[in-house]
């Protein structure tokens, strides 16, 4: 296994991944992406998505980075769909409907109905045919910043949990895409990395574990039991990943 650093919304990560992933995974998906941009000769657009805990955001930013580490590759900017969080203001005044009860999304945030998904499809239109500037969430005051993000490669991969949900209106946002890619872990796995970054921000464990029963953990099975299939479907298990056939 190797270390790598990166930088997530000004924190730095130290990710591990396994060098023969690297090799037959990783570098075998970026030179398709390479093969198809050169194919279609205009920019491409690759889709990652996986439930919250499985490392989608260093494994997008793992990627960017290989790609600008190797030859005859494309090098690849990788986003995410954060910044299209609903503002805090919209979260405190509406809600959603679970089970038959009324949450106030604030609550929930972080949940498919608490994202501005119009928006969202929206702006991936507009990447997909030009040069374009994407929001970005700020962790500290928990609300999008707008004009972030300048996007200018021409393969881009776009991370997030929801983009193969099988709901509406997700469930059309893969066909905008050239293609796919999607990550699953244990639920049990899962859980043990969500409560424990809950915990490394200062929340006692009884209450991380309550979070992750009433929202993580939600959004997790709602993920595994209800995506749409990807082109490449891998799973992750103490960080090594294996390819699903």
């Amino acid at each position: 296994m190797k270390d790598f650093k990166f930088n997530v919304n000004g924190h730095t990560i130290i990710a591990q991944f396994d060098e023969d992933n690297i090799q037959n995974i990783f570098i075998p998906l970026l030179k398709k992406w390479t093969y198809m941009q050169k194919e279609k000769n205009q920019r491409i657009l690759i889709l990652l998505a996986a439930p919250p805990g499985c490392g989608k955001t260093t494994t997008s930013l793992f990627l960017e980075y290989l790609s600008h580490h190797i030859d005859d590759v494309i090098p690849i900017q990788a986003i995410g769909m954060d910044g299209f969080h609903r503002y805090q203001d919209y979260l405190d005044c509406h809600y959603i409907q679970r089970n038959g009860n009324q949450i106030l999304m604030k609550k929930v945030k972080g949940c498919p109905e608490t994202f501005d998904v119009d928006k969202f499809i929206e702006k991936i239109k507009e990447t997909k045919i030009q040069d374009t500037y994407w929001p970005l969430y700020n962790r500290t005051i928990h609300n999008p910043e707008e004009n972030k993000i300048f996007v200018n490669s021409q393969i881009v991969l776009i991370e997030g949990n929801y983009l193969l949900l099988n709901e509406k209106p997700w469930n059309n946002i893969y066909k905008l895409f050239d293609d796919s890619l999607f990550i699953e872990a244990n639920p049990l796995e899962l859980e043990k990395r969500l409560i424990s970054r809950k915990m490394l921000g200062g929340i006692p464990y009884h209450q991380a574990s309550h979070f992750y029963i009433q929202s993580d953990g939600v959004n997790v099975l709602r993920v595994l039991n209800n995506s749409l299939k990807a082109n490449t479907h891998l799973i992750m298990k103490n960080n090594i990943f294996k390819v699903v056939k």
